[in-house]
């Protein structure tokens, strides 16, 4: 092989490395996902939402099935209504909870969409009524740790 092939190889080599830590970069960012087959709108009221981003996914039983659209603090209840695009072939019912979760430790956070037994499926503009906000991980300790704080001054 001349020197000339050799450049070349690495040239296609390095170009191919750069692709794939770009692919990579918007996969993670949330960026690469195709919205076009549009979907409904639902909205979620939270007490708190950790740390939800935009576009995060919308999860039930463990499968993708919305987008978060976007996010608002409510200016009367002060509580963050979150918009979510969920997909077309997908319907839920009415007294469906919202809960916002984390995959693991320090994983991604989403909504976990838990159907009920109602009837009645949501609408698009529809609001889901029940909902449980994020376990913020630095209240949960410094709460067991004024606990037991004041059961050993107790003492």
């Amino acid at each position: 092989m001349n020197r000339s092939t050799i450049d070349l190889w690495v040239g296609i080599f390095v170009a191919l490395g750069l692709g794939a830590i770009l692919f990579l970069s918007l996969k993670v960012g949330n960026l690469l996902t195709s919205n076009s087959r549009g979907g409904y709108h639902i909205e979620a009221a939270f007490s708190n939402i950790g740390g939800l981003k935009l576009r995060a996914p919308v999860k039930a039983a463990g499968v993708v099935v919305g987008r978060v659209e976007s996010i608002r603090l409510d200016p009367t209840t002060y509580e963050a209504v979150v918009s979510l695009t969920v997909s077309p072939e997908y319907t839920f019912t009415k007294d469906t909870i919202a809960s916002i979760l984390t995959s693991g430790l320090l994983g991604e956070v989403y909504v976990g969409l838990d159907v009920g037994g109602d009837t009645q499926m949501l609408a698009d503009g529809g609001r889901i009524g029940k909902t449980q906000s994020a376990v913020v991980l630095e209240k949960l300790i410094s709460q067991f740790m004024f606990e037991r704080a004041s059961s050993g001054s107790a003492k």
